[in-house]
């Protein structure tokens, strides 16, 4: 267990590398978690890695105290019981809806038939978007990529997160609207926010430091 005694949800991928370098200036060991791909539970460090979308999960539930998760992960998942409780800043990109480049389809599909058909990993997101924006929308959900999608006819335009924008430039795809910035985001369990309160103000005010630092 680290020098917090506490238990810290992990998501592998894209944050992981700027996760444990954090970690690392808190104090806790992440040698461990850097020499083992496949190893999930770390108890000695008091880590345990998992996919970016199950981090307020295991918060929620308590079988992490606290966790690290993108915004994005947050806004689709805005029914879990978790407390945000610091942008840590590292991470950033773009919850966007792009289409392919010309004629923008999805607004000539709203403008012809009512309503457009946009693909999406982010179903909630987009739901929110369009019916706050007074846009009829028919939203697919896709598990791969998502760029496929209106290369295909599947749908006229995606919702999608974007660092760079690269992977849409290289499908032919353009950015039309700005959904979400996101960034990595430290989420409490709120059980755990009372009764560890003084542990976890410690890991906070730490942070802080080493972020204004």
């Amino acid at each position: 267990m680290n020098a917090y005694g506490l238990t810290i949800a992990v998501p592998r991928g894209a944050l992981l590398a700027d996760t444990l370098d954090l970690l690392d200036d808190l104090g806790v060991d992440t040698a461990e978690v850097r020499g083992n791909d496949r190893k999930l539970l770390f108890e000695g460090a008091g880590l345990v890695t998992m996919r970016p979308s199950d981090v307020p999960t295991y918060v929620e539930a308590g079988a992490a105290d606290l966790g690290i998760v993108g915004k994005d992960v947050l806004a689709e998942q805005s029914e879990r019981a978790v407390y945000e409780l610091l942008d840590l800043g590292f991470g950033p990109c773009v919850m966007v809806l792009a289409t392919v480049e010309g004629e923008d389809r999805a607004a000539e599909a709203l403008r012809r038939l009512g309503v457009m058909r946009i693909a999406t990993k982010y179903p909630k997101i987009a739901t929110r978007h369009f019916e706050r924006t007074g846009r009829q929308v028919e939203i697919v959900e896709v598990k791969g990529s998502v760029e496929l999608a209106p290369l295909t006819g599947l749908a006229e335009g995606i919702v999608d997160l974007t660092a760079t924008g690269t992977t849409l430039r290289e499908n032919g795809l353009v950015v039309r609207e700005e959904i979400l910035a996101s960034t990595a985001r430290l989420i409490a369990n709120p059980v755990a926010h009372k009764l560890r309160a003084a542990e976890i103000d410690d890991v906070v005010a730490r942070l802080r430091e080493v972020l204004d630092g």
